[in-house]
């Protein structure tokens, strides 16, 4: 039985150069995906989803992947950067096709204002109302009895009904306007002037980025796409053998604590004022283990401590 999967065949040239490339390292360095998972702090899954060529590996895996085995991590980025490129215009073009048929289905389906239906009244002569759009830029119609009573009646109210909707315009301006007390639609600002993390998520996100802010509180780095890119870390210190750190990312909004070189029964935690949030060690052979997030204004809010199983405890600054 073959070790990997064959590759999609749709996949793009790049793409597919990249993921049998990272097969190349992971065979050359004699190691399993669940390995690979405990080495570079990316979970199994999603090492299976990137050699599979099912997903596209974040820059940070590939420099967790080309550390822990002694690639030159510019030999795989070089691969990378057109691998990604071809990846998200891939993805652009189905979100494309997604959309052209959703709008398909829009044109396709009744309109607000359809034809007259029958009834006892004999057929209705319509009379288009100028400045009233309908469905796909069509004027609605109004019926009338007599031609001519109609054509004087609607050319009568044209002038009452233009003042109407520039009034209405202008009253439903007002009332938006008032009730955002002239803040940017999407952002709304603590006392210091700054977005709150919750602000954050009225925002457009980033490709792949699945939470901002307070919807990120509790959950997994990398399964919200926080990680790869958008990560750094900002504070970071010795607790014995380990290294404990309080992860951060500006575009999610969001800190999380992370513990290197452990051991099982090792745990890391990462406190924002009252919230605390923590990871631990349990599998054999695993040396990495992360916090969920919590939504901070900044990375100085975040604080990550370890505690060892053999006793020793430390936190960062």
């Amino acid at each position: 039985m073959p070790r990997w999967r064959d590759l999609p065949d749709e996949l793009d040239p790049q793409v597919r150069e990249f993921a049998e490339q990272l097969r190349r390292v992971v065979d050359r360095a004699g190691l399993s995906p669940g390995a690979v998972a405990d080495r570079t702090g990316y979970s199994r899954a999603s090492w299976e989803k990137y050699l599979d060529g099912r997903l596209i590996a974040p820059r940070g895996a590939v420099v967790a992947l080309a550390e822990v085995t002694g690639t030159p991590p510019a030999h795989l980025i070089t691969l990378w950067e057109p691998a990604e490129r071809a990846w998200s215009r891939a993805e652009l073009r189905h979100q494309q096709t997604v959309d052209d048929a959703r709008i398909v289905r829009a044109r396709a389906a009744p309109g607000e204002f359809g034809p007259p239906g029958s009834g006892q009244r004999g057929p209705e002569r319509s009379v288009a109302v100028p400045g009233v759009a309908g469905p796909a830029g069509v004027s609605p119609a109004l019926p009338s009895d007599t031609a001519g009573g109609a054509g004087r009646g609607v050319r009568a109210r044209r002038p009452v009904l233009f003042l109407a909707g520039v009034v209405g315009v202008l009253v439903l301006a007002l009332g938006a306007f008032l009730l955002t007390d002239a803040v940017v639609p999407g952002r709304t600002a603590d006392a210091s002037g700054s977005p709150s993390p919750s602000a954050r998520t009225s925002a457009a996100l980033p490709s792949g980025v699945r939470c901002a802010g307070a919807g990120c509180t509790g959950k997994d780095a990398e399964r919200m796409g926080c990680s790869g890119d958008l990560v750094t870390t900002a504070k970071s210190a010795p607790v014995g053998p380990a290294v404990v750190e309080v992860r951060y990312s500006e575009t999610c909004g969001a800190a999380w604590g992370r513990i290197t070189g452990a051991v099982p029964g090792d745990v890391v935690r990462v406190t924002v004022g009252s919230r605390r949030e923590t990871g631990t060690i349990t599998g054999d052979g695993e040396t990495i283990a992360y916090t969920p997030m919590i939504a901070v204004h900044g990375p100085d809010q975040a604080k990550a401590c370890a505690v060892l199983a053999s006793g020793v405890q430390g936190c960062t600054g």
